[in-house]
């Protein structure tokens, strides 16, 4: 037999893995063999209504011809829809994944399976893909124009001028009228026209993407959104709908909601013929019955809704597809139904995690030949649909399948062309290109893993620095774990709303087109520039001595923050009292002057040492060990000036505390682009540079054998930084814990007296707690007497707000996945209340039960129990099954902060908080204390996933995150890569990554190569970005550094 050409498929030309779709299999898990046989065509209506024609086995189960379709439309976040149909008594139900395709469609023929949203999520932005909100805004669109979606007109109008942006551009009012005459997008829509109009001349240069996300922001806020009412009637006999939603079981009266059912509440969902009955859990305070009772109009209806509800509860409550039941061995007794298929927590986490290739899906207008080429293509089809034009899909499975995904299928007579190439009809009018008709920011020119960057800065290269730094705010942005920031570091503009993944093409330039996250932007190694770089010196000493060298260019650069920077500002507003500017200001200024004179020295011996001066041939400079000792003895003393830093910083404090001018004038300096961290950091890097020196000479005595010439130097210098390092570790522990409260301080709201002397932070972190709405996630925070919850709301200044608080005197924690059904649960029992919580992993759960029971044990050592800590907001005394109105309220500010950039006002959305909340995952102080001491500058070349060049970077690693500079000279860095959640790793040689000494980190969909210039370097790289990706038990870590004990 001759061989079958095949044709792409629509996935394919989409670069689409061949086997993409909604597979709920886990990886390396193979589906059960499909059954072959006789092949049954069906025609499915997608949601732009056009039809398809797909051929399957009419034994395979439906699962089969769900993932057929998602697989044709490279759709990955598949889960959300289903495929619906009129059954033999006209009932329209949803085709089960788990039954034969030939027992639930009779008569397949005659049947036409419409492929629609099944599961509306709370939040859009839980939508990763473009390509799957551009198909649940065409859904809101066809809920409109069949009367589901009701709404008031203004309303309707503004719904429908989202619509007539993505489908025509921008506004022209001819073009608008004429439009809005053809296509009818609600009944009433003549009355709204002049509205529809006038609201759609306010979205020019808006993209059809940002118009799809617009829409389904302003349709989720809607009552109706995602509602299918079913008719039955209460025990009087009055006429109402059920519907079911993400949060529970809903009751109208008409179209007006009187009442709803969490799920929290609901014990038991049943039907017994015609009846559908909801058993409540007890409450004392509810004025319902136990079990409530609605009549439906037969046991077909009644079981069809009941099978919604199940699916419903499992899709958005379970933590993973639940487990069939084992058949009775004798009869059985009730419904054997269970949901199929992937829960949305593993959608979210699969998506999250890149389990997929990801497939580049650009949005373009819909309807836009529709008018100004209507007499050649009167029938215009979505242009941006991953063709969804009629054809005839043959799905067939052969002995050796390996999955539904792996199909055939047999294009039409008449050939498909790839999106972007001329179809068969071409327009004589040439194609209108408005403003918004154009790819997101950078998603033609950055790849994918670009994203993940924190850009604080894209002005210009080309341009000299300007002696003072602007004043830039920085937000915090909601891109799940990824924190990217707009151009100026303020709001975005009052017309754009950006998600997740969406760059909106605005006015000002996209964070992601940075000049360093452009490839043409950075200078290029290339690789024909290796043969003419100047060859280092071999010896490991030598590079011991660089990195002296290029971590105190660093240390240089934050003294100049306080001795420069902050006194130019302090200088110039009269905010600080005279006594704490001679308290802070006269202790650093020596500091900066003898290591300026440090460096200078250090940089000369490196040039004799590399053989840039004649001067080696006079004498023996292939040593460091002599300039340390030097300077090292010179730092004594200085010792007077570093005993004041611990009071400077806690004047600097006070003074903020009891004025609020100083503290307004401080949070501003924050915001200057130069302060990277925050102020008070800058504050104690004095005493943490005295540890980075002893570190240093370690290496060094290590190194060498007692016979080098260098090695008694470097012994002497050692004992000496080793006796000024002991006599301020103490200070230098206490004020750590100082300086970390303080600026926990600013990230909280609804707190007091949080800095008390006594208390000591322990571990901060991200973790689900079970409550009314299920899990949510909050922000935890350690400290040896009390333990706090809070949310990430929508407030002025994108802080934390505190929900509540447990003392840990008398609090006992116990494991209880097996109690509540949830991995990584834990239950904390207080003197006054209870709460659930759970971690996303088990080594997150241990470390929080190990940090826990050692703050219970310290507790119960003190005198009592600590006071209370919250003064202006109660704790939060709710059971899990209370449904409470703060968790209520924290929910809807914190979808909102994930959405809504331009509300936030300015505030550091950086900090090791967010990046914790972001990242699901935690850190302890001993942590801190560790990134303290590995810290690291130098050059670094950088290689994204797919570009071909390496970029040259001046990189400085701390506070456990990568910064990166253009070069050492610049004052402030151009952005910045969070560490915690990374993974650390070498290239494979599938990679292709053909150079030595390179390092991998990656976090999802996100790769970034890094190459060192020797080994040494390497491996001092990979030692301290280890720290930061990795957080360390707790044990060998206070073997290490014992004073740490809380």
């Amino acid at each position: 037999m001759g061989e079958i050409e095949q044709r792409p498929t629509p996935g394919s030309r989409l670069g689409a893995p061949e086997n993409s779709g909604i597979s709920t299999l886990e990886r390396g898990q193979k589906p059960p063999p499909t059954p072959s046989g006789k092949l049954v065509s069906i025609k499915i209506q997608m949601l732009d209504d056009t039809q398809e024609a797909f051929e399957v086995p009419q034994r395979a189960p439906g699962k089969v011809l769900l993932d057929a379709v998602c697989s044709h439309l490279n759709l990955v976040e598949g889960d959300y829809f289903g495929l619906e149909f009129p059954d033999h008594k006209k009932i329209t139900v949803w085709l089960d994944l788990l039954k034969p395709i030939v027992k639930q469609i009779r008569r397949p023929k005659h049947v036409v399976v419409r492929f629609v949203v099944k599961f509306f999520p709370p939040d859009h932005t839980q939508l990763q893909e473009e390509l799957t909100r551009y198909l649940f805004a065409l859904q809101v669109k066809q809920d409109l124009a069949q009367g589901r979606l009701t709404c008031n007109d203004t309303s309707a109008a503004l719904l429908i001028s989202h619509i007539v942006q993505s489908e025509i551009g921008d506004f022209d009012e001819t073009l608008d009228r004429e439009h809005l005459a053809k296509n009818k997008y609600i009944p009433q829509q003549d009355a709204l026209e002049d509205k529809i109009v006038e609201f759609h001349h306010n979205h020019i240069g808006q993209t059809p993407a940002e118009s799809d996300f617009q829409l389904l922001e302003i349709a989720r806020r809607l009552e109706m959104y995602g509602i299918r009412l079913h008719p039955a009637k209460d025990r009087e006999g009055t006429k109402i709908n059920l519907a079911v939603a993400n949060t529970g079981i809903l009751v109208f009266q008409g179209f007006t909601k009187i009442n709803a059912f969490n799920w929290a509440k609901v014990r038991k969902l049943s039907f017994k013929r015609k009846r559908f009955l909801i058993k409540l859990r007890p409450d004392a305070n509810s004025a319902y019955q136990d079990t409530l009772e609605f009549l439906m109009a037969s046991r077909d209806f009644c079981k069809s809704f009941w099978k919604i509800c199940v699916e419903h509860h499992a899709f958005f409550r379970l933590f993973e597809e639940p487990k069939p039941k084992p058949k009775p061995v004798l009869f059985s007794r009730g419904s054997s139904f269970r949901f199929s298929g992937r829960t949305q927590k593993q959608v979210l986490d699969y998506v999250k995690e890149g389990g997929h290739k990801k497939v580049q899906f650009e949005r373009k207008h819909s309807k836009i030949h529709s008018i100004r080429s209507l007499a050649s293509q009167p029938t215009e089809l979505n242009s941006e649909a991953p063709d969804q034009s009629q054809q005839s899909t043959s799905l067939t499975f052969g002995e050796g399948a390996e999955s539904p995904g792996t199909q055939s299928c047999q294009q039409g007579k008449e050939p498909k062309l790839p999106p972007g190439e001329p179809g068969p009809h071409p327009s004589p009018t040439p194609r209108r290109s408005p403003a918004g008709n154009k790819p997101a920011d950078g998603a033609a020119s950055a790849p994918p893993e670009e994203e993940e960057e924190v850009v604080k800065d894209r002005t210009q290269q080309s341009k000299p620095q300007p002696p003072q730094p602007s004043t830039g705010s920085l937000t915090g942005s909601p891109h799940l774990s990824e924190l990217s920031v707009n151009s100026q570091g303020g709001a975005a503009p009052a017309h754009v709303t950006l998600s997740p993944n969406l760059s909106p093409d605005t006015k000002q330039a996209s964070p992601l087109i940075s000049p360093l996250l452009n490839d043409q932007a950075c200078p290029r190694t290339d690789d024909e520039d290796e043969g003419r770089r100047k060859r280092f010196p071999t010896d490991k000493a030598y590079f011991i001595a660089k990195e002296v060298s290029t971590t105190e260019r660093t240390y240089l650069k934050d003294l100049e923050v306080i001795t420069s920077w902050f006194q130019s500002t302090v200088s110039k507003e009269d905010s600080m009292p005279e006594a704490l500017k001679s308290l802070i200001f006269p202790n650093f200024e020596p500091l900066h002057k003898f290591h300026t004179s440090f460096l200078k020295e250090i940089e000369q011996r490196l040039a004799l040492w590399e053989g840039r001066s004649n001067a080696q041939i006079r004498g023996d400079y292939q040593r460091i060990g002599d300039v340390m000792l030097k300077n090292v003895q010179g730092m004594k003393h200085l010792a007077a000036h570093l005993w004041k830093h611990g009071e400077a910083l806690e004047a600097l404090e006070n003074g903020i505390k009891s004025s609020r001018r100083l503290e307004n004038f401080c949070r501003d300096f924050e915001l200057q682009k130069v302060c990277y961290l925050p102020l008070n950091t800058f504050l104690l890097r004095p005493l943490h540079r005295l540890m980075h020196y002893k570190q240093v000479l370690e290496r060094l005595c290590k190194h060498y054998p007692p016979s080098h010439h260098d090695f008694r130097d470097c012994r002497a210098a050692l004992a000496e930084i080793t006796e000024m390092v002991a006599q301020l570790h103490g200070t230098m522990i206490k004020m750590e814990n100082f300086q970390k409260l303080h600026e926990l301080k600013k990230d909280l709201i609804g707190i007091d007296n949080l800095v008390v002397p006594g208390r000591e932070f322990i571990r901060l972190g991200s973790l689900s707690k079970l409550s009314g709405k299920g899990l949510q996630q909050r922000m935890f925070f350690l400290f040896n007497d009390v333990l706090l919850y809070t949310s990430r709301g929508l407030t002025a200044s994108n802080q934390f707000k505190v929900h509540g608080q447990l003392p840990l005197y008398g609090m006992t924690i116990e494991e209880s996945e097996d109690e509540w059904g949830v991995p990584h649960c834990l239950t904390l029992r207080g003197q006054r209340q209870s709460i659930i919580v759970a971690a996303s992993s088990r080594s997150e759960m241990e470390k929080w039960v190990e940090d826990i029971q050692m703050a219970i044990d310290l507790a119960e050592k003190s005198s009592g129990p600590a006071p209370e800590l919250l003064a202006s907001s109660p704790p939060d005394n709710k059971s899990p099954d209370e449904a409470t109105s703060a968790d209520q309220e924290s929910e809807d500010d914190l979808s909102a902060s994930r959405t809504s950039l331009e509300r936030q006002a300015p505030h550091r959305g950086n900090t090791m908080v967010h990046v914790c909340w972001h990242r699901n995952t935690s850190v302890s102080m001993v942590d801190f204390s560790i990134a303290v001491e590995n810290q690291l500058s130098g050059n670094l070349l950088r290689k994204f996933k797919n570009s071909n060049g390496w970029q040259k970077l001046w990189v400085v690693f701390t506070n456990f995150c990568l910064f990166f500079y253009k070069s050492h000279q610049d004052n402030h860095p151009l952005a910045s890569l969070p560490l915690l959640g990374y993974s650390l790793t070498i290239p494979s040689e599938s990679e292709n990554i053909h150079k030595d000494h390179v390092f991998k980190l990656h976090f999802k969909s996100h790769v970034y190569y890094f190459r060192a210039e020797s080994e040494y370097t390497f491996e001092r790289w990979m030692e301290v970005i280890r720290s930061a990706t990795s957080s360390s038990s707790r044990a060998p870590v206070l073997s290490h550094k014992e004073s740490l004990v809380y």
